[in-house]
């Protein structure tokens, strides 16, 4: 029962993080569209580390925003990559259920 609820959270998490990245990232390009304020490219990046990189994949293509930049066309997918060996490691180990 416990890992339900441990799995539950964290799948619950990773929704809303990667819609809250998806988010972010619209409302950056919409805001260097229109030549005001911006999100520094720390947070972006941030919300792709804790969680968020397939939100910030998604808003990166559907927004076409920071395409050009290798920090971001770079380490966005590695973060990706880390992210899913560490679900991959922690179903491994009994923590996490995928199926």
């Amino acid at each position: 029962m416990e890992h339900s609820i441990l799995q539950t959270v964290l799948w619950s998490y990773l929704i809303c993080i990667n819609i809250i990245t998806i988010a972010v990232y619209g409302i950056d390009k919409r805001s260097a569209v229109r030549g005001k304020w911006r999100i520094r490219v720390s947070t972006l990046l941030g919300l792709a580390a804790a969680g968020g990189s397939v939100g910030a994949l998604l808003g990166m293509h559907l927004f076409h925003h920071k395409t050009r930049k290798k920090k971001f066309t770079i380490g966005v997918p590695l973060m990706l990559a880390a992210q899913i060996l560490l679900l991959f490691f922690l179903a491994k180990a009994g923590l996490l259920f995928l199926a």
